[in-house]
């Protein structure tokens, strides 16, 4: 007889994405806001690849929890989304925001959008020699729109629509990540990582068991679809991304449109590692022109950039076989408000990713730094934080329902 594998997100007993009931409680509160919104995300491990986060973003104070998983490359169970694209919904969320209030100040009437992003990473070198690194690459933004507006005008649009949005601050130049650790229970210098230079936050294991759901039905928030359909580079087996040498490319796209209602609908789509489709449904908080039906932007920004980092100490441990028995981080991040839709006319601005870390194991301090240091250094979207990158911008009519563009390398 086979042995049964843990699902703890599917036997849990909660949707696995919900409003959470009631007013804050400790940990689950946003930062001070220093440039207009501020997220914390708390994340805790519930196996090797499966995760929980609670989000919060000031500019609303409800706090969602959200959980990701990986698919059969990472050994994990395909519950739910992978870490990546939760940054892909809430970067392609992001510029839709900014399109639409863009194009209210500029009188430019869009009848119908389409927005394609397509992100892709890399990952090279060997986790035990401590030369497996993750990279990222420039993003690739289609805008198929129907409007009376011309090809130069919608351009343009588009362009610096993409450079007022609140991540244009993280893609921009290099932004390192600074970090706390917290080594069984005690604080321990951070080795090779940044260090923050502040104490830790307390633990967040307490908010994790005290979140329940609001009153709702949370079941269409995100929704598994069919797996992605396969491209040219399509190329992934089984646990291949847990072995020691990495030589890689990720892509991941999002497909994002518009209910009746204006909340943004994004179909999610893992090229490679091949994986299965996801729907996010995304909404801007009362405060900021929307009702606040699901998470906002930021938020799905946020956790993407947590939910990778967290993926990353679990991939190590695996591949050196060492002792990591329980991992947790609160991560928080500093966004300005959009240039077009907060009103600021400026480019989007953000401040460093600031994380405390949360090491249970039977290793020593030495081992916890080195987890630090490995799980930065090979976390993608750290990677998109510390590397100047670029939103490359395609505007398409779509007039003539235009298909979707082929996945490239």
């Amino acid at each position: 007889m086979s042995e049964s594998v843990s699902n703890p997100l599917a036997e849990s007993g909660k949707p696995l994405f919900f409003r959470v009931a009631g007013p804050a409680r400790p940990g689950i509160h946003a930062p001070p806001n220093r440039l207009g919104e501020a997220v914390r995300v708390c994340v805790r491990s519930l196996s090797l690849m499966q995760k929980e986060a609670l989000v919060v973003a000031a500019s609303s104070g409800a706090v969602w929890r959200l959980a990701s998983d990986e698919g059969a490359y990472l050994a994990g169970l395909d519950e739910a989304p992978c870490p990546l694209s939760f940054l892909t919904t809430g970067m392609v969320s992001s510029y839709m925001n900014e399109i639409q209030a863009l194009a209210r100040l500029r009188g430019i009437d869009i009848e119908a959008i389409r927005l394609i992003q397509d992100n892709y990473y890399t990952m090279t070198g060997s986790a035990r020699a401590g030369t497996m690194t993750g990279g990222a690459k420039d993003v690739h933004l289609a805008a198929q729109i129907a409007s009376s507006a011309g090809p130069d005008e919608l351009r343009s649009l588009v362009a610096e629509a993409t450079v007022a949005s609140p991540l244009n601050g993280l893609l921009r130049g290099a932004m390192p990540s600074l970090f706390t650790l917290t080594h069984n229970g005690v604080e321990i210098p951070t080795g090779a990582a940044a260090a923050l230079g502040a104490a830790a936050v307390p633990d967040p294991t307490d908010a994790f068991e005290s979140a329940t759901p609001a009153p709702g039905d949370w079941a269409a928030l995100v929704r598994r679809g069919p797996k992605t359909p396969k491209a040219a580079h399509t190329v992934t087996l089984a646990n291949d991304s847990l072995t020691d040498e990495q030589n890689r490319l990720l892509h991941v796209r999002g497909i994002c449109t518009l209910r009746e209602d204006g909340v943004k609908q994004i179909e999610q789509q893992l090229f490679n590692p091949h994986g299965s489709v996801f729907h996010f449904l995304c909404d801007e908080a009362h405060e900021s022109g929307g009702r606040g039906l699901a998470p906002d932007a930021a938020s799905y920004i946020s956790a993407g950039i947590g939910f990778c980092f967290m993926t990353q100490f679990g991939r190590y441990a695996k591949i050196v076989a060492k002792d990591l028995r329980d991992y947790r981080i609160v991560q928080d991040t500093h966004f300005s408000l959009g240039g077009a839709s907060g009103g600021t006319g400026a480019a989007g601005r953000a401040e460093s990713v600031e994380t405390h870390v949360y090491l249970d194991t039977g290793e020593d301090d030495d081992f916890a730094q080195t987890a630090l240091a490995m799980a930065e250094q090979t976390c993608f979207l750290h990677a998109l934080c510390r590397t100047d990158l670029k939103t490359k911008v395609s505007v398409q009519d779509w007039t003539h329902d235009v298909e979707s563009p082929a996945a490239v390398g």
